[in-house]
């Protein structure tokens, strides 16, 4: 079973397809890990090409074969839109304790829609001694009496 604190650095996108028709598009990413959910900053006024250069920190307890990372456009007065998504599978960090920055095709259904770069980090959960021993007349943390 695979524990410990898995590291996502979020570093932009490229490429996005604009979802915005008179302006610039501002693009904000949520990144998904089973349960947890973390939200990255909005780039306001960055369009197709926004820079985040920030670090989410996720618990790992279990199997976690990949994240998700959705791209969203930030619209006041109404739903934000939906850009696409990208798949980053977590067994080549688990092995290798890392993967280096590297870029993730974003697609909405099965077309294109633009690429994100993201480097992982991951730590495994150090295992701790509790410090029992099972030594002749110390059974269970109580020492045998010699009376």
């Amino acid at each position: 079973m695979t524990r410990g604190t898995l590291e996502v650095q979020l570093a932009g996108a490229r490429g996005l397809e604009n979802t915005d028709l008179l302006k610039k598009m501002d693009p904000y990413a949520i990144i998904t890990c089973r349960t947890q959910e973390k939200k990255s900053s909005v780039a306001t006024g960055k369009g197709s090409n926004p820079e985040w250069n920030e670090t989410f920190l996720f618990t790992i307890a279990g199997n976690t074969p990949e994240i998700t990372i959705k791209i969203m456009d930030s619209d006041s007065g109404s739903a934000d839109d939906f850009v696409g998504e990208a798949i980053v599978p977590l067994d080549p960090c688990f092995a290798q304790g890392n993967t280096p920055m590297k870029t993730y095709n974003v697609v909405k259904g099965d077309k294109f829609k633009g690429e994100v770069r993201v480097g992982l980090v991951f730590t495994p959960e150090q295992v701790r001694d509790r410090g029992f021993s099972m030594q002749e007349g110390n059974m269970g943390g109580w020492r045998e009496s010699s009376y």
